[in-house]
């Protein structure tokens, strides 16, 4: 590739359900020989192959790259509280990407940019790390508590402890009148 080369547009098979306002940031072909799709980033989020939808950069908890392959760990919502949910990790989801381009540039800073605020805590019977997400189309921070493996989701202490983490991280990070 030259030095103003531009990657091929993706083809009109691979290109997902974008919504009016959704524009394709970058792709990439998954590479294991079996034609298996492709990655691709919007504005929006990622369209991962064999998903129907987008996940929204503030529903990826953790992407990584190998520089071969890009691991994504989306979030599983457990509980929905007043003004937070309480999320764990789903099952991580790896592609090969053989010709990556922009993309895994594009994964990370976007998954970057939507966090706002994040703090690990101890809670009953392990840890949990309160996050204030960008989300887009949304006014104001969307928050989550993030359980650590191994943390039981369920029990009123619990339930009490997040619910007291994330009104003192809302009071932290609200915006001062002046």
């Amino acid at each position: 590739m030259g030095l103003f080369s531009r990657k091929p547009k993706l083809p009109p098979a691979d290109r997902p359900p974008l919504a009016p306002d959704e524009r394709v940031l970058a792709w990439a072909a998954v590479g294991n020989g079996e034609g298996d799709g492709v990655v691709v980033a919007s504005n929006l989020g990622l369209w991962l192959p064999g998903r129907g939808h987008r996940l929204g950069w503030h529903d990826i908890l953790k992407a990584v790259w190998s520089g071969r392959e890009l691991t994504v760990t989306p979030a599983e919502t457990l509980v929905e509280r007043d003004g937070y949910t309480v999320v764990a990790d789903c099952p991580t989801e790896t592609y090969l990407l053989l010709d990556p381009g922009e993309l895994p540039h594009q994964v990370r800073a976007r998954v970057t940019r939507s966090v706002a605020h994040t703090e690990h805590h101890p809670v009953p019977g392990g840890g949990a790390r309160v996050a204030a997400r960008r989300a887009p189309g949304v006014d104001g921070l969307t928050w989550t508590v993030r359980l650590d493996p191994g943390t039981p989701p369920d029990g009123e202490d619990l339930l009490a402890e997040t619910d007291r983490l994330v009104s003192a991280a809302r009071a932290a990070t609200a915006p001062v009148d002046g």
